[in-house]
């Protein structure tokens, strides 16, 4: 079935219609599992032709901060390994160790949350390679010459993978709107310092609002925050603008300046996740899962209720279309109640114009990462949905 975005579709006149290939949570037989969809699908979108025999194949994905629990399960990310080796060649699981403090900061806890969130060898099959290093030293410089960067800093065994899968659960997010496959690329497969050249950004605090609970102190990884006459203060010298803070204030008292911010950061995440599959021209497929779709990055030690029922896996050659049909595919759900999505908002997608994450945190700009990866040149936007 052909599906249409959320915008006019005139600037997509002339562009190359790609395929995206669906599978519902409907099933009746073990033949219709998720796990078989999985499988299903990675076959569908033609991944194995993407690998060679004995490649070194990265499956990238996110393992989930501690305390998260919305993820991809394990036991999805089996079925794809299993394809991978089918195909002859050797996977691993890989991610990029975190900007902010927390369990994923240097490859040792990170190794060890994996385990602990189940995706040791016994229940995914393939060897854990924490992407950047022990502590992120790791990393390989990619010349791009794009708006933002020339080059960007791309983790070592990102970099020196044959070939890619990459896994992404869809989701929402404080700064980006939503993340999907783009967002997993660019922060997922940069270093800690390719972190920071995306990020960037500069929060400030509203000390009306500021009630001093002290986690935004607990998370910043450059100690750039203190409490002092009763409120939150920041050392703008010292921040890196990872967002961390913004994202662990109940409150809601740490904000940006939206209006000129928001668009230079999410071009600049979209211009390293062209770096991260620069040197892989038709070598990485991607997949999404459109389960548990939580306003939050699984970077937060918790996991909100979903804003949306559970829909779907999607599997394609682009990344664009592929995060594009999940953001339609999303917008015209119906909210679940009591979701952040349903607390005084309409169901985006229903008017044509607002997608769901931009319903539920309107200051973001989460479109953008599709508009600009489509101008430079890392697929479409316009997409034909194939159920399998």
């Amino acid at each position: 079935m052909s599906c249409p975005i959320f915008e006019s579709e005139s600037f997509l006149e002339g562009s190359v219609l790609s395929t995206v290939f669906f599978a519902s949570m409907q099933a009746d037989s073990r033949e219709r599992s998720t796990r078989a969809k999985v499988a299903a699908l990675f076959d569908a979108a033609g991944f194995a032709a993407l690998l060679r025999k004995d490649d070194l194949t990265a499956v990238k994905l996110h393992f989930g901060e501690r305390g998260n629990d919305g993820f991809i399960n394990p036991i999805f990310v089996r079925s794809v390994v299993d394809r991978v080796r089918d195909s002859g060649a050797n996977p691993f699981l890989t991610d990029t160790n975190t900007l902010y403090s927390g369990m994923r900061s240097n490859a040792a806890d990170h190794s060890t949350t994996a385990i602990l969130h189940g995706f040791g060898y016994a229940t995914a099959g393939a060897p854990i390679v924490i992407a950047d290093g022990l502590r992120g030293e790791n990393e390989r410089v990619v010349t791009i010459g794009l708006r933002h960067f020339a080059t960007a800093f791309i983790a070592g065994a990102i970099g020196s993978a044959d070939s890619m899968i990459v896994l992404s659960h869809f989701k929402g997010h404080q700064m980006a709107g939503f993340g999907g496959a783009l967002k997993n690329l660019a922060m997922g497969c940069a270093t800690p310092r390719g972190k920071r050249e995306q990020h960037c950004t500069r929060p400030c605090v509203d000390p009306e609002a500021c009630v001093a609970c002290g986690r935004c102190v607990e998370i910043c990884p450059a100690g750039a925050l203190r409490i002092e006459d009763g409120h939150a203060r920041i050392d703008r010298n010292a921040c890196l603008g990872c967002g961390e803070c913004m994202t662990v204030c109940g409150a809601k008292a740490i904000e940006l300046d939206w209006a000129t911010e928001l668009g230079p950061f999410t071009e600049r995440l979209v211009e390293y996740a062209y770096a991260a599959v620069h040197e892989k021209k038709e070598r990485v497929g991607y997949m999404n899962f459109v389960l548990r779709v939580t306003p939050d990055c699984d970077c937060a030690p918790w996991s909100s209720v979903s804003i949306v029922p559970d829909i779907g896996v999607l599997a394609s050659l682009d990344p664009i279309a592929l995060d594009q049909a999940c953001l339609d595919l999303v917008s015209r759900a119906t909210p679940l109640p009591g979701s952040a999505l349903d607390r005084g908002h309409v169901c985006a997608g229903h008017d044509g114009k607002t997608d769901a994450f931009s319903a539920m945190r309107p200051h973001t700009v989460g479109v953008r990462q599709l508009s600009y990866a489509e101008e430079i040149g890392m697929g479409s936007r316009k997409y034909v949905l194939e159920e399998i």
